[in-house]
């Protein structure tokens, strides 16, 4: 199933600026509005294809993050199943997640080595012997999560699975209309970043972690 592009349903680039982009929208909907074309079938898909689009990448904010979960490091034109498109970006807001929260860390070691401490100590009452024990380092993660989240970075956060809830409503993942469905569907893709954030603060303590 091929993946849809916003950027050429609206017959641009992906370097077109906000204006051109709401020219392009203008002119198709001027040119494919089911009022003006009564006796075309697919007038009224293609005038939903185009307003999805546009709800996109018309929004500055919500552009960027289409831009960095459409393509990310790397361009694939195809996708096979809806299971992998899903996938895909479950993959991709957990990688978003975890380049989150492990770069807040790095600024800060003292509080790795705290936390680094505080598990070891943990640890080492668990099973008698001090190794990077990732389950007790991840119950930790979830332990004080809130503590690192601030404002702009939930934010973020809501940004990018709104976008990404859109891509996947409009790859057919779940229907429109399914409102439990999306609900779900958000709820699992929220689910992914915090995941991804777990295993960033597990990725900054490993960096630093000695065993004793």
């Amino acid at each position: 199933m091929a993946r849809m592009d916003y950027y050429r349903v609206l017959g641009v680039t992906r370097e077109a600026t906000d204006e051109t982009i709401k020219k392009a929208y203008r002119k198709l909907v001027f040119e494919h509005h089911p009022d003006r074309n009564p006796d075309s079938k697919d007038a009224e898909a293609r005038i939903r294809e185009i307003n999805v689009a546009y709800e996109i990448v018309g929004d500055p904010e919500k552009r960027r993050s289409y831009d960095r979960l459409q393509w990310g490091d790397e361009t694939r034109d195809d996708v096979v199943d809806i299971a992998a498109i899903l996938d895909e970006m479950e993959k991709k807001l957990f990688d978003e997640g975890r380049k989150e929260l492990f770069a807040l860390l790095m600024k800060d070691v003292k509080r790795i080595k705290e936390e680094l401490a505080l598990i070891r100590e943990r640890t080492v009452a668990d099973q008698g012997y001090d190794t990077f024990n990732e389950d007790l380092i991840h119950a930790r993660a979830a332990e004080i999560m809130d503590e690192f989240v601030n404002g702009d970075m939930a934010a973020r956060a809501e940004r990018l699975v709104e976008v990404a809830t859109q891509m996947m409503v409009s790859q057919g993942v779940v229907g429109k209309n399914d409102e439990g469905g999306v609900r779900s569907l958000r709820a699992r893709l929220n689910a992914m970043i915090r995941k991804g954030r777990v295993h960033g603060f597990a990725s900054a303590l490993e960096l630093l972690y000695e065993r004793r």
